[in-house]
């Protein structure tokens, strides 16, 4: 090889090598958390949530949007989780939707899947059938995203405890068991509140975020 084309390689592989990259959530809308508070289910309630989603989020290159944890509360002043996160359409950090509007998302023709329920780094969070498993979302929402109107503690004590009480909650990965084993926000109640009872029946503390938009 002539040295003028050894140069011309050369040249060619810094352009490659310098080229810019570019993330791929500029417009994502739509995250799972990639950690929890640490505190089991106990997420300093609605409030703490939210500024946890805004944190990750602002940490991502995503804070231009005023972000809210899917939710729900319950007694006084009790809220639903599909109220609180915008009219809609979402998008995960690459760009693929995963629902058209607050309907569509908690309607089988929604697109939420293990591997479009990326975190804020882009990254597929464990199921089941990895180790550990990490399946179990926390929502203390029903079906339709909102709050259980029963007696039953369904919210840890309104997302403050991380001892006794327990908490609805979803399967991003759409398998495993309860009543609703493929339901994405209202699988089954937590064994508790706690970080080891959520870990015990196969979650981590993670939950939904969403631009309210």
């Amino acid at each position: 090889m002539t040295r003028t084309r050894l140069l011309l390689v050369a040249f060619m592989l810094s352009l490659v090598i310098s080229y810019p990259t570019f993330t791929q959530n500029a417009n994502m809308s739509f995250f799972l958390t990639s950690a929890g508070p640490g505190d089991g289910a106990n997420l300093g309630g609605v409030t703490g949530a939210d500024q946890h989603c805004q944190m990750l989020a602002e940490a991502a290159g995503s804070g231009g949007e005023t972000w809210r944890a899917y939710l729900s509360t319950t007694g006084g002043g009790a809220m639903n989780a599909r109220d609180r996160i915008g009219s809609g359409p979402w998008h995960n950090y690459n760009g693929v939707m995963i629902a058209r509007n607050v309907d569509d998302l908690h309607s089988d023709n929604n697109n939420l899947t293990k591997e479009t329920q990326l975190n804020e780094n882009g990254q597929i969070t464990n199921g089941r059938g990895d180790d550990p498993n990490m399946h179990d979302i926390l929502t203390g929402s029903q079906l339709n995203g909102m709050a259980d109107s029963g007696s039953d503690d369904t919210t840890c004590n309104n997302w403050m405890s991380n001892g006794e009480g327990s908490a609805l909650v979803g399967h991003h990965d759409r398998q495993g068991g309860g009543a609703n084993p493929t339901s994405w926000n209202s699988a089954h109640g937590s064994r508790g509140c706690g970080q080891s009872d959520l870990q015990g029946t196969g979650g981590n503390g993670y939950f939904y975020c969403f631009a309210s938009n």
